[in-house]
């Protein structure tokens, strides 16, 4: 999360290392303690949790997080950047090679390849109602979009191996997208900051053992971030109706955005952003919904809704699943406290718009929080959506209160005016800081 930079002594310039990362002055304690909270939950998975894989991922990734706490503390010179090394390697890199070599891996690991599988031998991604109606086993059901084949394609073409793997196709997409997300939406040093959100347990734990959830939630931040600095707004319909064509948690961002065009660009700009939107969904959707259009209501929507003939296995103990589980009476209840968090969020964009596109993410935010509590099929893993939105967002209004900072010039005073190299080449103390040329800078991702 943070850099720390040995200064240069005066007189020399920076080289293009220190140019390349620019700087704030922030303690480095900061860094360890987020290291020691990752490892704190990887810890407690490793204790408590009764999935076998979750465990193994918990005690590779705890150690990890532990050396990486101890790298920021004990090297100055470049602490943060061996810890987010270690940490990316125990916590993502180890761990998911590990169960993509051994095989070990959650449910829809295995859907995703097979749907992919199936798209390649009979050029549809999911079984027919037909065939459906005579099987006991959840995971024979697909309920992702068509999209989420496509991950899947590596294996269905050359076999099992590691690097066919979904899980690595899921995680090379999140970190290339997340990266073009950082940078639209400003934020400085957008590869640490990728790396950094990469090796937390919110996108690590899930890529190990899942991860079909992350290039998706990257994409929605990346079709907000293309909204932000310099709105594009065909880009950013495209990438949203991208991930709309993946799983239908993304659906809710297409509204929320474009409530948000209509309201600060005008209603030109809304029919290019939804255009756009509908033209990629529709695109990669609308050939399976008119050959197959059972097969994909079947499968997409009542499997996740709880109505088809088996019920999803995601049962994590939140409020919907729970009222869905005393019976047919609860399971309706379930359904209707989620259409009314829809519909109270529907009236929330009526009534007070969001006007940026940080208000814009936090209505989001909590938008998928309470559907993701209310709903009758549901699991902790949703989670990561709003908490990478999150982190997203609060890396990208660093990154923009930087350049204000910056825009005000050296004497402005503030901690993010110059490179702490910079600033020691140039023969003065950093701004702000009271320190003198030739002393230790700490610096930071922002």
């Amino acid at each position: 999360m943070l850099s720390l930079k040995a200064a240069l002594p005066h007189g020399r310039a920076p080289g293009p290392w220190a140019r390349w990362l620019p700087s704030v002055s922030v303690p480095r304690f900061w860094a360890a303690a987020a290291f020691v909270i990752c490892a704190g939950f990887a810890g407690g998975v490793a204790l408590f949790s009764t999935n076998e894989l979750h465990r193994v991922w918990g005690l590779i990734a705890a150690s990890a997080y532990v050396a990486a706490a101890a790298a920021v503390l004990v090297w100055r010179s470049r602490g943060v950047d061996l810890a987010l090394l270690l940490s990316a390697g125990g916590a993502l890199v180890t761990p998911l090679f590990l169960n993509a070599a051994t095989g070990r891996k959650q449910p829809e690991v295995t859907v995703i390849a097979r749907s992919a599988k199936q798209l390649v031998n009979d050029h549809s991604p999911y079984q027919s109602v037909a065939s459906l109606a005579s099987v006991h086993d959840p995971n024979a059901y697909n309920p992702y979009l068509p999209v989420m084949a496509l991950f899947g394609i590596p294996r269905a073409l050359f076999g099992p191996h590691v690097i066919t793997d979904p899980r690595v196709w899921f995680g090379l997409a999140f970190l290339v997208i997340f990266w073009l997300a950082l940078k639209a939406a400003g934020a400085r040093n957008a590869i640490r900051w990728t790396v950094f959100i990469a090796a937390t347990p919110v996108i690590a734990f899930e890529l190990a053992v899942g991860g079909t959830d992350v290039p998706i939630l990257a994409l929605i931040c990346l079709g907000l971030a293309l909204l932000w600095r310099r709105p594009r707004h065909v880009l950013a319909g495209l990438a949203i109706g991208v991930a709309a064509a993946a799983k239908a948690t993304a659906w809710p961002a297409v509204v929320v955005a474009a409530v948000l065009i209509g309201i600060r660009d005008g209603r030109r700009q809304v029919l290019y952003f939804l255009g756009a939107a509908v033209a990629a969904c529709a695109a990669l959707v609308g050939p399976v919904a008119l050959l197959w259009p059972s097969a994909l209501v079947d499968n997409t929507i009542m499997f996740p809704l709880g109505l088809a003939s088996i019920t999803s296995a995601a049962a994590s103990p939140l409020p919907g699943h729970m009222i869905a589980q005393t019976g047919p009476t609860g399971h309706v209840i379930a359904v209707g406290m989620m259409v009314l968090a829809g519909l109270s969020i529907a009236v929330s964009l009526v009534v007070r718009p969001p006007r940026d596109v940080p208000a814009t993410a936090w209505r989001l935010i909590i938008g998928l929080t309470l559907m993701f509590l209310l709903a009758p099929a549901t699991r902790f893993g949703y989670f990561i959506y709003p908490a990478a939105l999150l982190a997203w967002l609060q890396v990208s209004l660093l990154g923009e209160r930087r350049g204000r900072s910056a825009a005000t010039g050296p004497g402005a005073g503030g901690p993010g005016d110059l490179c702490p190299a910079d600033a020691v080449a140039a023969g003065r103390p950093m701004a702000g800081s009271g320190q003198q040329p030739g002393a230790a800078a700490v610096g930071g991702l922002g």
